[in-house]
């Protein structure tokens, strides 16, 4: 964020004496935009945004503070409660007891309910990576990207030693050391997302042409992941050697959607070839979930993304850009509040580029589940521009 960089920057130079601080900027579009765009350090600082009526966060608050007191009905405004069904359903669970003074913890379940809450906002529990044989813990993964990381078959490097993963199982990563290997390993994701409730919508509609011709959506979704095989790929070069299926669980994520459709007939007449569509609408998508920092307290690792030139549901080429949180955090809606700001700098940094057809200070990304294809860096700013042109200006 600005702010943690003017903090680190202010490190230099203290007690009256003359300080330089130096960004280096990194192959990413934030730090590509930055470039071309120095002013931008300075503005405002970024939306702090949360939801704290997110009933995946605030259920175990509930259960922590009942823990202490009971809670009464006076209390649910406390915690931005319009009902009491959020506490109805976690005495359904079994969580809380209801009595005459209000609802209290259940004391009869194992451990504190102050345990269920995570400083860190984690929904799954970090993977340990284990080495067969002596049973050391090597490492931890984030638990949410444990699939594509630490699957069966994949290369674990840490601290410049190098392991193959023989099993992942009951959340826990086996793996067994290898000298170098000249491969490294590329998980291949299969995803969807299904639109639960469209919350808020607005229509675009073209100059003189009176038609709805573009949507910009917000609302809650289910994002469905699965792993369905990796690709290892030459070190140095980067060519794919062979090909594995792996059989993996699908994970489903309860989450919040910006999202936008535009029809085929809009991209035709703005000059866009059908066949490229797709690229270019995964481009827009990569770009766009780049640049959403700019905007919210978040980098690209907490959200994600999915473009699909015909999306079952809209019936109509779809890009959505997801809070990567149960129950979302609030980034996405803060891209939405801000469409045309988002829309303006995500176009800006794609122009911006001198890459020929994509690279990952654009378009490209490192957690890409399609191996970054297909892309088409024109095709996306066609896009990009004739969203512009009807988006409204905040």
């Amino acid at each position: 964020t600005r702010v943690s960089l003017g903090q680190q920057a202010g490190r230099a130079g203290r007690a009256g004496s003359r300080g330089l601080a130096v960004l280096i900027a990194s192959d990413n579009p934030l730090d590509a935009y930055l470039v071309h765009h120095p002013e931008a350090v300075f503005a405002a600082p970024e939306a702090t945004v949360f939801d704290p009526t997110n009933p995946y966060v605030l259920a175990p608050h509930l259960c922590a503070a009942a823990s202490e007191a009971p809670l009464k009905a006076s209390d649910l405004a406390l915690f931005g409660l319009p009902d009491d069904a959020l506490l109805r359903e976690l005495e359904g669970r079994g969580a809380l007891r209801r009595r005459p003074t209000g609802w209290f913890w259940n004391v009869n379940l194992p451990g504190r309910p102050q345990d269920l809450v995570s400083l860190r906002g984690d929904e799954r529990p970090e993977v340990p990576v284990v080495e067969a044989g002596t049973g050391a813990i090597i490492g931890t993964v984030n638990g949410a990207t444990a699939d594509s990381t630490v699957h069966e078959g994949a290369v674990y490097v840490h601290q410049g030693r190098v392991y193959v993963v023989e099993e992942l199982a009951d959340d826990v990563a086996l793996v067994r050391p290898r000298a170098a290997v000249g491969y490294r390993t590329r998980a291949q994701v299969h995803s969807s997302v299904r639109i639960i409730a469209e919350r808020e919508q607005q229509v675009w509609r073209a100059a003189g042409r009176g038609e709805p011709t573009i949507t910009w959506s917000f609302g809650s979704v289910e994002v469905t992941n699965q792993v369905t095989g990796f690709q290892k790929t030459a070190l140095p070069g980067g060519e794919v050697v062979s090909q594995h299926a792996l059989e993996m669980d699908e994970r489903v994520l309860p989450t919040a959607a910006v999202w936008w459709t535009i029809p085929l007939r809009a991209c035709e007449a703005g000059g866009l070839e059908l066949a490229t569509l797709p690229g270019a609408l995964h481009a827009a998508e990569h770009a766009s979930i780049g640049m959403l920092p700019l905007l919210a307290t978040c980098d690209r690792w907490d959200i994600g993304g999915l473009s699909t030139a015909l999306h079952p549901q809209t019936g109509a080429p779809t890009v959505f850009v997801h809070d990567g949180h149960a129950g979302g955090a609030g980034f996405a809606e803060r891209g939405y509040r801000a469409g045309h700001e988002w829309l303006e700098a995500t176009l800006a940094v794609i122009e911006g580029c001198g890459c020929a057809s994509g690279c990952p200070s654009c378009v490209q990304s490192p957690k890409c589940g399609n191996n970054n294809e297909p892309l088409d860096k024109a095709g996306a700013a066609v896009l990009l521009r004739l969203l512009l042109e009807v988006a409204p200006q905040e």
